[in-house]
């Protein structure tokens, strides 16, 4: 049965992540994916830095939702996720350790960061 039917043992659902808060991608293809996010997704630039552009959506709130960093291999660089609060960000953590527990986060990275549109929000990074 899906883990959503009616043998379900979970006691409630989660709602502690309000979305994501903005993506890092590492591309050793950058002017392909520049290209691809631009033409294609219809993102636009709204900065650069060293090896690195700066995009966001239509109605993105954030200075940008994307960021492309040129380099040598293809990943994430670096994620982060808006959480409903500083505990729901601790709560999150705790269980991405534990469902990780042999893997860590570089230099522990679980860090909350106030939003400036948001009072009272927080946010995840990791990468």
């Amino acid at each position: 049965m899906p883990p959503d039917g009616p043998d379900d043992t979970r006691e409630e659902s989660i709602y502690d992540i309000a979305h994501l808060g903005h993506l890092e991608l590492l591309t050793p293809k950058f002017d392909e994916s520049r290209r691809f996010f631009v033409d294609v997704m219809g993102m636009t630039e709204s900065g650069q830095a060293g090896s690195s552009v700066f995009l966001r959506g239509w109605d993105d709130y954030e200075r940008y939702s994307l960021k492309l960093t040129a380099s040598n291999t293809s990943g994430i660089g670096h994620m982060a996720f808006r959480t409903r609060s500083p505990q729901a960000l601790q709560r999150r953590a705790r269980a991405s350790s534990r469902y990780h527990s042999r893997r860590s986060w570089p230099d522990g990275r679980w860090k909350r960061k106030p939003s400036e549109e948001s009072p009272g929000s927080a946010g995840q990074g990791a990468g």
